[in-house]
């Protein structure tokens, strides 16, 4: 039996903020498919093999989210666009970041046979890493999530010497 959803919309967390408005996994690909150049409903449809109904709630979803912005298509009377927003289009670091987990993660040697690239050489992204202020790359254990307010910008945390 499916449960109902928690709604993380007051939650002090960007993790679970972000999974409020986007968290759906049929959301994240309606958003690649928009960074692949879709806009029309037909062609989110067509791509995914999502189901109208689903598809049109999902689409709805990210409007209100702010993700898209809808107009109206100028090749027909009886359609609209689907447009990324400048909020929606921050999205292609996440999308960037999870493809290059699941490169990494998912497939075996060989088996994908797609890359993301840069469109100007084409040449394969380097992969995403975390980096400090000062440049440093950061490993899992040399980040953590505190109150905004504990320390002083700029200054070092003692408890890192």
């Amino acid at each position: 039996m499916k449960g109902k959803r928690t709604d993380m919309g007051d939650a002090q967390c960007g993790i679970a903020r972000s999974l409020q408005a986007v968290g759906d996994w049929w959301s994240l690909l309606i958003v690649r498919e928009a960074f692949k150049g879709r806009r029309r409903f037909s062609e989110f449809q067509k791509s995914l093999g999502l189901a109208k109904n689903i598809l049109s709630a999902r689409l709805r979803k990210l409007v209100e989210e702010g993700i898209f912005t809808v107009e109206p298509d100028p090749d027909s009377a009886l359609s609209h666009l689907y447009l990324l927003t400048p909020k929606g289009r921050q999205l292609s670091v996440v999308l960037v970041a999870l493809w290059q987990w699941g490169e990494e993660n998912c497939f075996a040697e060989g088996e994908l046979n797609y890359a993301v690239v840069d469109s100007l050489n084409r040449q394969p992204l380097p992969k995403l890493q975390l980096a400090a202020r000062d440049g440093r790359i950061l490993d899992p254990e040399e980040f953590r999530i505190e109150a905004r307010g504990a320390l002083t910008p700029g200054i070092a945390d003692p408890r890192d010497r």
